[in-house]
């Protein structure tokens, strides 16, 4: 009985091991490529909140920094998008992304699709719905792409119940209002592209291959 419990656990274990995917063998076009530079696209909004396109868009520089890579900077390109009629990235997702590399020399280009955004203030979370979808600049392939629905918890404590509980949930509602939607998107961008490879800036460069991926679209709640 204990050998039969014992050979279960060891090849469910076994499985497990075997269902581990590396990022090598997830995206092996960016160990391929090995792009440095990054033009970060303006957000598709497939939200209603109109706003959401403008301030997500800024969120993306600093995690995708981050990661070892060249962003180019989101306010000195943006510009340039408005001037090329670029600035509605629906229209290059699946277009030719060349002009982008014989005019800026970036490597390949971020586009983001904003599927959700609410707003809980009283129980103390934002939920972000935000697909990450990273194009060769040179091929016109897709090197990566992960999708993520993130809440970022701003909930805060009050310590026991009766009137602290109650002292939470004010704080909670102050707290949720008051957090800025650059911060929460930067959470989740950061979250989701946690197992993208890194860039050419980062120490681990070309030493990540082995590191486990993660699944393409993932459900999380960080602080």
């Amino acid at each position: 009985m204990k050998k039969s419990i014992l050979f279960g656990l060891t090849a469910l274990l076994m499985m497990s091991c075997a269902q581990q995917i590396s990022r090598g063998e997830q995206y092996p076009k960016m160990y391929e490529e090995q792009p440095l530079s990054i033009v970060v696209m303006p957000p598709i909004n497939q939200t209603e909140h109109v706003e959401a396109k403008d301030y997500f868009y800024t969120t993306l520089y600093a995690p995708i920094c981050e990661k070892g890579y060249y962003v180019f900077s989101p306010m000195l390109t943006m510009e340039m998008f408005q001037s090329e009629s670029a600035y509605d990235a629906e229209l290059f997702i699946e277009g030719d992304l060349s002009q982008f590399r014989n005019v800026l020399g970036a490597d390949a280009a971020m586009f983001t699709k904003i599927k959700s955004w609410k707003r809980n203030t009283a129980g103390g979370k934002l939920t972000a719905g935000v697909e990450y979808i990273l194009r060769s600049t040179k091929t016109g392939e897709t090197i990566y792409q992960r999708e993520g629905l993130i809440n970022v918890d701003t909930s805060i404590s009050g310590g026991g119940g009766g009137f602290g509980a109650l002292v939470g949930v004010i704080a909670t509602a102050i707290n949720t209002a008051a957090t800025d939607k650059v911060v929460a998107g930067r959470k989740c961008t950061a979250f989701v592209l946690s197992d993208m490879p890194v860039g050419k800036y980062d120490p681990l460069f070309e030493k990540d291959q082995m590191k486990p991926a993660g699944k393409s679209y993932i459900k999380a709640t960080v602080k």
